[in-house]
This record gives C-alpha cells, structure tokens and sequence, in this order.
C-alpha cells in the first residue's frame, strides 16, 4: 500500500471578513457528513482569539471550530504559524502551537521563509492521515505588496499545487468589483491557480443577481461555484474576529444585563458566546464612551492579549469609576484571564513581557497582585466549582502568576486537586484564569444564578453541532460541492 495522501483544495478571500472560516468549518462538516475524513489548515493566521489543543498548543479559534466540524481534536498542525496582536512590540509569533518570539511587522517579513518550513511540514502530516485537507487562506488574496515571501495565500497555493476557491462577499457590496479588480492586479500565474468563485451573503431573491455572476464569470474568466445566501445563525458559532462583537445579539427586553467593555486587545472573547445563547440575558459590548449602565447586573472583563495597556485603555474610558460605583451599589463583577488580573492590586512586567518594564496599579477589587513571567501556562483543564460542585471543561492561556490573600477563596478547583481563581470577602467580585467556563450548561447556570437569572433550558454544545449541520446542508443546497471535489488535488 503506498503512503496516504489527502487531496486539497484552498479557500482564499477578496478581503478579510467574507466569511472564509465559517465556509471552510461549513464544507468540513459537509464533506465529513459524505464519509470523507477531512482536516482544516490555515497556514499563516492573525488572531487573539486561540484555543489550547490536545497537544499542547494554540491555534486560531478558528481552526479549533473547523476541527470540530471535522468531529477530530485540534492539532498544532491545523494552524502552524499564528500571529497575535501586542501592544508596542508587534505580533506575538506562534510556530506549531509554542511562542517563537515578537517581531514588527517589517521584521516578520523576513522570517517568513523559515516559517514557511514548518508550514509546509504541518500541511504535509495533515495530508497524511486524511482524505481532504480543505485550506484557508488570510486576508485578501490581492495583496500584491505582500506577494514576496507569502505563506498565507498564493505563495501557499504556488509552492503546494493547492487549487484556490476565491471567495467574495456580496454584503458588504462591489464584488463584481471585489473579484474581478483580484483577478485584475494578482499575476497570471497566481490568477491560474484559481479554480472558481463563490459570491458569500446574499440576501434576497438570488435570481436577481444571475447576470452578475454570469458578469463575475465573464470578466474573471473563472467559473461561478455558488451563490450562497447570508446564514443567519452564523453568530451562534465561535467567532475569531472582534469584528464579530458589533453584530452579535442584543435583546433589550432581557431582564439580566450583562456589560462587556471592549478593550482594544480583547482576546478570546468566544468565553461570551454561551451567555449571548440565553434568551433572558443582555449581553452589552460597552465601546469607548459608553458608560456601564445603572441597571447592570454583572460587568465581565473578558481576556486581554496585552494587560497592562489595556488597563490603561479601560481607565482612558472612565470605565474604572464606573466599574467602583458599580460595585458600591451592590454589583457583581467577573474577570477572565486578562480581566482576573487587572481587578488586583498590581500588575508587574518586570522583564517587559508586554513592552516597557513596569508596574501599575490595577483596580484594587481582589487582593491579589500579578506578575508577569516568560513562561506561557497553556493548558486544557476540566473540574468543578468550589460553590456547588458544578462541572466545567476549558483552558488556560495566559503569561502571569496571581498570587495574594482573596486566593484563599478559589472559585475552581481542578481534577489534579489544583485551585483556580480568587474572591472578595463578601464574593461579589470574582477572578479566574480558565476560558471556556460558560460552554458547560451546568456551570453557566450556576454563574446566572449568582447574578439573580432565571435558569433555561439552552444546551449550548448541542446548538453548536446543530448549527454546524444547518451549515452543512445550507452550503450543499448552493455550492457545487461535486465540483469541489472534483477540482481538489
């Protein structure tokens, strides 16, 4: 027998934000639901928004939900090389699920052909325990003035023999012009790796807009591969981009509010997304200038990529005084990860993980102080809460050790006996490191209960496998997938 090897087939953008990762998770699901065993890769990704896989790693949140789509457990592999966002230091560059080191945009350029060795490794594994590796690509696939050196798109494609589904988005308008200007500006040779297009997010009677595929098709010279109509349970999956936050659901009429200031370096803010499934619950993204409002019942801090600046950012918004009388008025607050640590006393950078060398006060809710440490805790974590007994699974991703007198009252204690997390004397301000508590309904509920909601009866890990075959079957109505696999190689 000689050695397996997947066919594969990339899906690249006319921009960021068409919606390539809910399309890939969506085929992943659909291609494995016809027997196929499928792997989802993303070559190069730029995201505070990861997940710790079994091995030991982080990828983009992305690939974590397209490995789920696939019914497999996250692998480095899926996304070896991910950029993270930092304050004054460029991008954290993570290589095959461990922290490389930080480098400025101009400096990365040169790192990319070393990168590309482990890119081209990860793909090459995956290939080998599957029968489709479907690809994503970053960004737009025209950008020319970073084509030297690309890892990402169609120097990925090039150097793989990889086809390339392009995908524009309708919704946003101008993709006649988003397709066709790509085909316009990227090289000839580029151009012939392009197998097809799809027009993402329609909405409305699709017959209107036949001429204009037929347009697409003539002026590109690529074929049409589908049409698919705007999916409006998208925003009950896990999002990678913070984009995301601003269409996310609002009910005004909930009778819990909950408040979310949105700090510029926000990251794994999919922590959220079981809350926004509850129907009596207000989730509210506060954006610079807007206040907590008077009749909040919980303000969540979520992850921060970068803490110390975004602690600065938060009392650059007046959102440290609000978040004070919120609490003198009887309020509850919540810090995750990044927002655990600034309700402490201190922040110390002593080595300037996050930039300049440092020390700041944080908002003094928790008597704990953190310091930041080189070492990375990246770690998949299950146990219970210490007020109840209420089961949990999630993960820790974070720089930083907590330590101080609130961590006598921990609010997890893990199944190895460890502790987790710390509270006030009277526990309405509590802190944990672990990000995925929510995901469990019988967690969720407990953590409602604290904040005076009614329970409900949403199974949020069943949702999400529903939602993934809603998607599935959307995109097998309007995509070839047929051709899709006719056209992998």
């Amino acid at each position: 027998m000689g050695e397996r090897r997947a066919r594969a087939l990339m899906v690249q953008g006319t921009g960021s934000d068409v919606g390539k990762s809910l399309l890939v998770a969506g085929l992943c699901r659909a291609f494995v639901r016809r027997g196929l065993t499928v792997r989802p890769f993303k070559p190069q990704n730029m995201s505070n928004n990861a997940a710790v896989t079994a091995d030991g790693g982080e990828i983009g949140r992305a690939q974590a939900l397209q490995a789920r789509a696939c019914g497999v457990a996250p692998s480095v592999h899926m996304n070896p090389v991910l950029l993270k966002p930092q304050s004054e230091i460029g991008s954290q560059v993570v290589v095959q699920g461990r922290v490389m080191g930080n480098a400025k945009a101009r400096e990365y350029q040169a790192w990319k052909p070393r990168l590309f060795e482990a890119v081209r490794e990860s793909f090459d594994r995956l290939r080998g325990e599957a029968d489709l590796v479907l690809v994503e690509g970053a960004g737009s696939a025209s950008e020319i003035n970073l084509r030297a050196n690309d890892i990402a798109n169609m120097g990925f494609a090039r150097a793989t023999d990889t086809p390339v589904v392009l995908v524009g988005d309708i919704d946003r308008g101008g993709v006649i012009a988003q397709i066709v200007g790509t085909r316009a500006v990227i090289d000839p040779a580029d151009a012939a790796m392009i197998a097809g297009f799809i027009v993402n997010r329609f909405r409305g009677d699709p017959s209107l807009f036949a001429a204009g595929m037929e347009a697409i098709a003539e002026k590109s010279g690529w074929p049409a591969l589908g049409l698919v109509p705007f999916f409006r349970d998208a925003s009950r999956l896990p999002a990678e981009d913070a984009v995301a936050l601003d269409t996310r659901r609002r009910p005004a009429d909930a009778p819990v509010t909950i408040a979310v200031p949105v700090l510029p370096r926000i990251s794994n803010f999919d922590d959220l997304d079981p809350l926004q499934a509850e129907p009596g619950v207000r989730v509210l993204m506060l954006r610079d200038g807007e206040p907590v409002p008077a009749d909040t019942d919980l303000v969540l801090l979520p992850g921060s990529k970068a803490t110390i600046a975004d602690l600065a950012a938060l009392r650059a918004a007046g959102w440290d005084v609000d978040i004070a009388a919120h609490v003198r008025r009887g309020g509850r607050v919540l810090g995750i990860c990044g927002g655990y640590q600034m309700l402490g006393r201190s922040v110390a950078d002593p080595a300037g993980m996050e930039g300049e060398a440092t020390t700041v006060p944080g908002l003094g809710l928790l008597a704990v102080d953190t310091v930041m440490t080189a070492a990375k805790t990246l770690d998949a974590v299950k146990g219970v809460g210490t007020d109840g007994n209420a089961p949990f699974h999630g993960y820790e991703m974070h720089i930083g050790e907590t330590v101080g007198p609130d961590r006598d009252r921990p609010v997890l204690r893990f199944t190895d006996g460890r502790f987790d997390g710390a509270s006030s004397p009277d526990g309405r301000v509590r802190g944990v490191y672990v990000h995925g508590l929510f995901a469990d309904d019988r967690q969720r509920a407990r953590w409602l209960a604290w904040i005076g909601a009614e329970p409900s009866a949403v199974a949020y890990e069943d949702g999400v496998e529903r939602v993934l075959d809603a998607l599935a079957e959307h995109l097998e109505q309007h995509v070839d997938c047929d051709r899709l696999l006719a056209l992998a190689r």
